[in-house]
């Protein structure tokens, strides 16, 4: 099982010496989250926490996720980076192909493209995008993106999205994997049909053994159920050696951790002090 650092809400001059420092002590991946803009007023309630809060404020640092991607891998060699996951919704899809490409390109395909819908009702409205249907638009989304970084001459005619042949490049030289986030029936079903992978949010022990029971399923049903399939979990129940062995005999095959956290360092705390977190982390459960 590989070990993903994520670097969700910390301060953006940390984030490439955090890199650098996750790669020297073994992590596989960065997990990169995304948040467009925080609305002082939110129309839904965040899915994610018992009682719908967000766990940000306004003041809250965030850094578009494929910007991001490009400036560490910029500054690293071998770790990878994935999105976790990118709201699709409030986005047009060709100028993301464009950018998930560049990012592909520029990273030496050490980039997986994780994807959601979104859940803010003003994320797509104050976009120019209606949040109505947003389900069916954003499967477009993910065809026409696949479809442009596969290379060559494509066109694309659906319900939402509709243009002739054109051409985006360069392409990346390997695939890159998508991998798809959501704890719904819908999100799930998703995943096993076009993901490489799923991603969750914050879930307990059981309720990831039950998703991935669904998952095996719905792989099955969609006739992939012996092709390679990412588990990507941030578990809230299960940590030291014996939690991570549970997880992996679970199925899962990537266990997101923020490391400084277990040991009282807050997201905007010192630099030095979650580069110590991530090395002492590292030195008791990968080397």
């Amino acid at each position: 099982m590989k070990f993903t650092v994520g670097i969700a809400m910390s301060p953006l001059e940390q984030l490439v010496p955090l890199a650098q420092t996750a790669e020297e002590c073994g992590f596989a991946n960065i997990a990169l989250p995304d948040s467009l803009f925080y609305m002082e007023s939110a129309a839904a309630d965040y899915p994610y926490t018992p009682d719908g809060s967000r766990m940000w404020n306004a003041e809250t640092p965030w850094v578009d996720p494929l910007i991001a991607a490009a400036a560490m891998g910029a500054a690293t060699s071998t770790i990878g980076f994935y999105t976790n996951v990118l709201k699709l919704g409030s986005r047009n899809p060709l100028l993301l192909a464009r950018q998930v490409g560049s990012v592909a390109n520029l990273t030496g395909n050490r980039f997986g493209f994780g994807v959601g819908i979104g859940w803010a009702p003003e994320e797509f409205e104050w976009c120019g995008v209606p949040f109505k249907r947003r389900g069916a638009r954003v499967d477009e989304m993910i065809e026409v993106i696949k479809l442009t970084l596969a290379g060559g001459m494509v066109e694309y005619h659906g319900e939402f999205f509709d243009f002739d042949k054109l051409q985006i490049s360069p392409a990346p030289t390997k695939p890159v994997p998508f991998y798809v986030g959501g704890h719904t029936d819908v999100a799930l079903r998703r995943a096993a049909r076009v993901g490489d992978g799923w991603t969750s949010a914050m879930m307990k022990f059981k309720d990831l053994v039950e998703t991935k029971r669904k998952l095996d399923d719905l792989l099955a049903e969609n006739g992939r159920a012996d092709q390679p399939f990412e588990i990507q979990a941030v578990c809230i129940d299960r940590f030291g050696k014996d939690g991570y062995q549970e997880l992996a005999a679970a199925g899962v095959t990537d266990t997101i951790v923020v490391p400084w956290l277990f040991d009282g360092v807050a997201f905007d705390g010192p630099l030095e002090a979650k580069q110590d977190s991530l090395r002492k982390f590292a030195a008791e459960n990968i080397n």
